[in-house]
C-alpha cells in the first residue's frame, strides 16, 4: 500500500486535491506528460500547470507558484521535481516515485537508443561531419542563451554580479568549483545579513584556497577540443560515473543547464570523452521530449556503455527524487529561511559564471579545431550568431530542434 504523507494546511488550498487514481493510472498520466515534454523546462512547467493545476485542480495556483519558486533555487530539474511532488500529493512516496519515473522514462529510452545508434553511423563522412559541426555551433549558441536566461534571474544585485564574475575568473584560472561555490554561498549570505566583514573574510579565504589549489594543479590547461565521434563506448567504471552524476545532480541550481560545467569537468577533464561527443549529447537532448539533463545518459553511454548510462542517469536524478520525497512537507520553508535562500542564491550566481566560462571554452575549442577560413571558423561563427538571434527572438517549444536541424543542413550546404 502506498504511504500516506500529510500535506501541511495552506490557506485557500483545502479544496485543491488530486483525484483518486491507482498507481498504474498515476504512472500512465505522467508517462503521457513525458511523451509530450518538448521545449525545455518552461514549456514542461506550463504543461503541468495547464493540465494539473488549471484543468484538474491538483493544487491551488498560489501553492504551485510557491513550490515552483522553491524548485528554482534547489538542485535538480524543476519540471521533474514538480512531477515527483505532485505524484506524492496524489499517492504518497510510491506515487512520487512513479510520477518521476513516468516523466523521465520516454526521454531516457529514446536517448539510450540514440546513443546506441551513435556508434553505428560513420560520422567521418564529409556531409555528416559538416552537419555535426553546424549542430555543435548551434548548441553553443543555445548554452549562451541559457547563460542570459539564468543570469536574468540569478544576478539580481551588484553582489551577485560580482560573485558571478569572480567565479568565472576563478574557473579560467583553474580554481576548482568545490572551492568557489561554497564561498559564493557564504559570501552572499553574510553580505545579505549585513555582516560585511564576514563576507570579506570568506572571500579572502576562498582566494587563498583557490591560489593553493591552482598551484597544486600545476596550471594544467583545459583538454584540447576533439570533435570526432569515438569508435566505441569507453570503459569507465560504473561507480565513477554514478558519483559524477550524483555530484552534478546536487549542483544543478537554476535548471539543467547548470549541470553542464560539472559534467564537462569530469567527462572531458578526465579524458572520458571529447568535447565533440559532449556537444552531440546536448544536441540530441534538445530534440527529445525530456528534461535537458537527460544528455547525461548519452555522455554516460559514451564513457561507459549501457551500464555507464544507467549509472550516471541514476546519480543525476537521485537528488531530484530525494529532495521532493524526503523533504515533501518542508520544501516551502526554504522560501521563508532567508539565510538558506541567500546562500543558495549566491551559489546560483557562481554557477552562472561557470556556465559562461564553459560556453566560451566550448566555442573557442570548436573554432580552433577547424581551418581558419570561411568554410571553417567563418561558417561556425555565422551559424552560431544566426542561431543565437533566432533563439532570442523565437520563443517556441520547438525552437531548439528546428534551429539545430537547420544549422546542420546549412553547414552541409555551405561546404
Amino acid at each position: 500500500m502506498a504511504s500516506s504523507i500529510p500535506v501541511p494546511p495552506t490557506p485557500g488550498d483545502s479544496e485543491a486535491r488530486p483525484p483518486r487514481l491507482s498507481l498504474f493510472e498515476l504512472f500512465a498520466k505522467f508517462l503521457g506528460f513525458g511523451l509530450l515534454a518538448f521545449g525545455g523546462p518552461a514549456a514542461q512547467i506550463a504543461m503541468l500547470k495547464r493540465e494539473l493545476v488549471e484543468g484538474e485542480g491538483w493544487i491551488s495556483p498560489q501553492r504551485f507558484n510557491r513550490l515552483l519558486a522553491v524548485m528554482q533555487v534547489l538542485p535538480g530539474p524543476e519540471a521533474h521535481e514538480l512531477c515527483v511532488h505532485l505524484g506524492m500529493r496524489a499517492r504518497g512516496r510510491w506515487g512520487g516515485l512513479l510520477a518521476g519515473l513516468g516523466f523521465m522514462l520516454p526521454g531516457f529510452v529514446l536517448m539510450m537508443a540514440l546513443a546506441w545508434l551513435y556508434f553505428r553511423i560513420d560520422f567521418d563522412r564529409g556531409w555528416l561531419a559538416a552537419a555535426l559541426f553546424g549542430v555543435q555551433a548551434a548548441v553553443i549558441a543555445l548554452i549562451v542563451q541559457a547563460v542570459e536566461k539564468i543570469g536574468r534571474h540569478a544576478l539580481t544585485d551588484i553582489w551577485l554580479w560580482g560573485i558571478g564574475a569572480a567565479c568565472a575568473a576563478a574557473a579560467l584560472s583553474g580554481v576548482p568549483f568545490w572551492i568557489t561555490l561554497p564561498a559564493a554561498g557564504l559570501v552572499y549570505a553574510a553580505a545579505r545579513g549585513g555582516r560585511i566583514w564576514w563576507a570579506a573574510g570568506s572571500a579572502v579565504l576562498a582566494l587563498a584556497a583557490g591560489v593553493w589549489a591552482a598551484q597544486v594543479a600545476g596550471g594544467t590547461p583545459p583538454p584540447a577540443f576533439t570533435g570526432g565521434a569515438p569508435d566505441a563506448p569507453g570503459e569507465v567504471a560504473v561507480l565513477l560515473l554514478f558519483l559524477s552524476g550524483l555530484k552534478a545532480g546536487l549542483l544543478t541550481f537554476g535548471g539543467a543547464y547548470t549541470a553542464i560545467p560539472f559534467l564537462r569537468t569530469d567527462m572531458v577533464g578526465r579524458g572520458w570523452l571529447g568535447d565533440g561527443a559532449f556537444l552531440d549529447g546536448l544536441a540530441l537532448s534538445g530534440v527529445l521530449p525530456a528534461p535537458l539533463i537527460i544528455f547525461s545518459t548519452f555522455v554516460g553511454y559514451v564513457a561507459g556503455g549501457p551500464l555507464g548510462a544507467l549509472a550516471i542517469t541514476a546519480g543525476i536524478f537521485l537528488p531530484a527524487f530525494a529532495f521532493s520525497m524526503i523533504f515533501y512537507d518542508r520544501l516551502e520553508t526554504v522560501v521563508d529561511d532567508e539565510r538558506l535562500k541567500s546562500a543558495l542564491e549566491g551559489v546560483a550566481a557562481g554557477v552562472t559564471g561557470l556556465i559562461a566560462v564553459t560556453a566560451a571554452q566550448l566555442g573557442w575549442g570548436l573554432l580552433s579545431s577547424v581551418d581558419p577560413t570561411w568554410s571553417g571558423r567563418g561558417l561556425g561563427i555565422a551559424i552560431g550568431m544566426a542561431s543565437l538571434v533566432v533563439f532570442f527572438r523565437w520563443k517556441s517549444p520547438f525552437a531548439a530542434p528546428v534551429v539545430l536541424a537547420a544549422a546542420g543542413a546549412l553547414a552541409v550546404l555551405a561546404t
